[in-house]
């Protein structure tokens, strides 16, 4: 077997160690096999980050973040981010329950319940010839 301090002995141990994790994620296809999506939505607040120098308190900072996670996750269900802030803003006033406030959040909200949806990238498939 490859000695642990070789590249190969290092990818076996981390192979290894990461053993019933790997288990899991086949197990459950759901699961992806990457976070590409989640570091590309990242990605414009990582490259603005100067930006964020400006921000004078530490609720300011929190409620950037909020706005910011309310904006990718509104853009991750579909849905166009300037719609679905207005509805939010009109409909929050209104909501009396913890019910209420549930429904609008990104994953509550109905396409017909914001005029304009981005359209939701469908997966790839390989279209093979079938012998």
């Amino acid at each position: 077997m490859a000695g642990m301090r070789t590249a190969l002995g290092k990818a076996l141990g981390y192979l290894h160690n990461e053993w019933e994790k790997l288990l899991v994620y086949l197990q459950d296809g759901r699961l992806e096999i990457d976070n590409n999506k989640t570091e590309n939505a990242l990605r414009p607040f990582c490259v603005g980050r100067k930006n964020w120098l400006f921000s004078d308190s530490v609720a300011g900072v929190k409620a950037s973040a909020n706005l910011y996670s309310l904006i990718e996750t509104s853009k991750a269900n579909g849905l166009e981010p300037y719609a679905y802030l207005r509805k939010i803003f009109t409909d929050l006033p209104k909501a009396q329950t913890l019910e209420d406030l549930e429904a609008l959040l990104p994953g509550a909200i109905l396409p017909d319940q914001v005029p304009m949806v981005l359209p939701v990238p469908l997966p790839k498939i390989k279209n093979e010839a079938v012998n």
